[in-house]
């Protein structure tokens, strides 16, 4: 099975590779506006947030958006594509290569791709904001962006997989996912919320991605909960990506 996955993802990285210049200004755009808006823009007007300067404070949680979302773009979007517009997964399934092997391969490609993208713009914003953390609390920080990185690739391709109208990929986007990451305290901390909501926000797998990720590059702390949350769901969503994936392609 590994073989055939192996391939599919080397033809989407020398996709990728070709592609590179146009997709890092794209990737480095997003990202770098909001810290631009929200980091710089309003931390004159905003107090440390235990005991960090706002800017600093968001910079993580805008690496994990970069990441997750760069995941979830790549598994839906080319997902879609390949199976709506180039009828690339029809190409495949006529070579000695299985199902299983298609939807493992773009699910790797997705990751691979949210997790380079995320590592662009990290490397950025740490030039730019002079950021500084102890380098033995980014393995911990590391482990967060790759457990979301697979889950919203799982997520994209399973999306990609059953919606076949483009405008519906963009709603989803527009509706879920994106409110998803802005109520997981991405530019806010969790403290901020009423305490009858608080327990609804983190149950959420997107605040165990941002508000753990970022305990765990700020202060080493790794949160059992939310390491167990997030790892549950990406196997949950692999789970789902594969088993629908199959479903369609065999009618």
């Amino acid at each position: 099975m590994m073989h055939g996955s192996i391939c599919i993802w080397q033809r989407d990285m020398r996709v990728l590779q070709r592609n590179i210049s146009s997709e890092a200004a794209t990737v480095m755009a997003f990202p770098l506006t909001f810290f631009l808006t929200f980091g710089l823009g309003l931390k004159g007007y905003i107090q440390d947030i235990e005991g960090i300067p706002y800017a600093l404070f968001v910079v993580p949680g805008l690496i994990s958006m970069t990441a997750i979302l760069g995941a979830f773009d790549d598994g839906s979007w080319g997902m879609w594509f390949h199976r709506v517009v180039q009828k690339t997964i029809e190409e495949y399934r006529v070579n000695p290569i299985t199902v299983t092997d298609i939807i493992v391969g773009k699910i790797i490609s997705g990751f691979t791709s949210g997790f380079l993208k995320g590592l662009a713009v990290g490397v950025c914003l740490f030039l730019l904001t002079g950021f500084q953390f102890n380098p033995l609390f980014l393995p911990g920080y590391l482990l967060f962006i790759s457990l979301g990185c697979i889950m919203f690739s799982c997520l994209g391709s399973l999306a990609g997989t059953l919606i076949d109208k483009p405008e519906n990929l963009g709603r989803l986007e527009a509706v879920v996912v994106m409110p998803f990451i802005f109520l997981a305290g991405l530019f806010f901390p969790l403290s901020a919320y009423p305490d009858s909501v608080l327990p609804y926000i983190k149950a959420l797998p997107t605040t165990a991605l941002f508000d753990g990720a970022r305990l765990a590059l700020l202060t080493g702390r790794i949160e059992p909960l939310y390491l167990g949350e997030l790892l549950a769901s990406a196997v949950i969503s692999f789970f789902l990506a594969v088993r629908f994936f199959e479903k369609k392609m065999h009618g």
